[in-house]
């Protein structure tokens, strides 16, 4: 589809025009662009479509981002001596917080923040902790803001019991004819279901709190400054009322994996325990004060139950066929699927250690 960026930027409240813009290639939901405007009191703005078939409610998304984003700068605004950054959304001219072009395409627009870079892959110990410090962080300065007061913009994303009807359904109907191939699945699924209902169980009880949380916390959606320090957490699409045990379970999911997400040979699957050790030491730093009882009893095994739910996604969309996630060659899911549920196995046999580690941080 064709952009006309300096016209849709024009419609923001923006110093200076679009000299030149580039496009950023690193997404893969949403469409992002650096506008240059060349103007000697601002370094830049950050110019994204929004992608609509994916968040059904913009709406409700971009009121979502403008109310932690303001919560987070009132609470640093008072806290001086916090070395934190929040993203700033800039306002259309006709006061929205997004702006709707003639094509029904929706946009929004931030300061674009300077001299910062991101990490794809946790590159040691002390990266980790400043990423596991930084999400903490940006989970207790929001934990006075009330999470019922927003949207949910991916109903049900990490709601193990809908994921589970969804995959029952998918092995009955076995559409692709492939549930013949995964019997050691779907044996390792029906083995750890009870154990990891557990969760669901605490959240709807209210023994685990409804916090707003991030929901996606990948390591590369966290900004570093040029002296490695963690001073921003970005793409806050899917910030929603959710559990804390959704934040760090998955933050070990994709950071504490020493093999990659499609990894062929299984034995390279292993949880990196100095990993997971620097990053809860971080996270716990950040968020001791605000954790309650159930929630520490359950943080180690939050990684094994974020890591078996994105291994039920795989492994359903395998059975159907690979209808929802991208897939380079036939067996692509069953593959990430095979990973993820390797990881799990050897979470449980480092469950004691993982559950020692959280208690220990809590001791310092």
């Amino acid at each position: 589809m064709e952009r006309n960026i300096k016209e849709i930027f024009s419609h923001f409240k923006v110093k200076g025009e679009c000299v030149e813009f580039e496009k950023n290639t690193t997404g893969h939901i949403n469409e992002s662009y650096f506008i240059n405007t060349k103007s000697p009191d601002h370094p830049g703005y950050f110019l994204q479509w929004i992608n609509n078939n994916i968040f059904k409610n913009v709406e409700g998304l971009m009121d979502n981002i403008c109310a932690v984003t303001g919560h987070l700068a009132a609470k640093l605004a008072d806290n001086k001596d916090l070395d934190f950054k929040v993203l700033e959304v800039i306002p259309c001219i006709d006061g929205r917080n997004y702006y709707l072009d003639s094509q029904k395409q929706y946009w929004r627009l931030y300061t674009f923040i300077d001299n910062a870079h991101g990490y794809n892959v946790v590159e040691n110990a002390e990266i980790a902790y400043e990423g596991g410090k930084a999400f903490g962080l940006f989970m207790s300065l929001l934990a006075d803001l009330p999470a019922d007061g927003l949207t949910e913009t991916i109903p049900d994303f990490h709601n193990l019991e809908k994921r589970l009807d969804t995959f029952d359904k998918s092995v009955k109907a076995d559409k692709a004819d492939r549930v013949k191939e995964v019997a050691g699945e779907l044996e390792f699924v029906k083995k750890r279901t009870e154990q990891m209902l557990t969760i669901p169980a605490l959240i709807k009880s209210g023994q685990l709190p409804k916090r707003i949380t991030h929901n996606d916390t990948k390591f590369n959606n966290i900004l570093f400054d040029s002296s490695d320090h963690a001073s921003c957490i970005v793409d806050l699409d899917t910030v929603m009322p959710g559990s804390i045990l959704f934040d760090f379970g998955d933050s070990i999911r994709t950071g504490a994996n020493t093999a990659d997400e499609d990894e062929k040979d299984l034995s390279k699957v292993d949880i990196n325990l100095p990993i997971y050790e620097a990053y809860t030491q971080g996270f716990i730093k950040s968020t001791k004060h605000t954790l309650t009882a159930a929630e520490i009893d359950n943080l180690a095994f939050s990684a094994r139950f974020m890591t078996f739910i994105i291994g039920i996604r795989f492994l359903t969309d395998f059975i159907d066929g690979d209808t929802y996630f991208r897939t380079s060659y036939p067996d692509h899911n069953l593959v990430r699927a095979k990973v993820q549920f390797q990881l799990v196995e050897a979470m449980e046999k480092n469950a004691d250690k993982m559950q020692e580690i959280v208690l220990h941080a809590l001791e310092k």
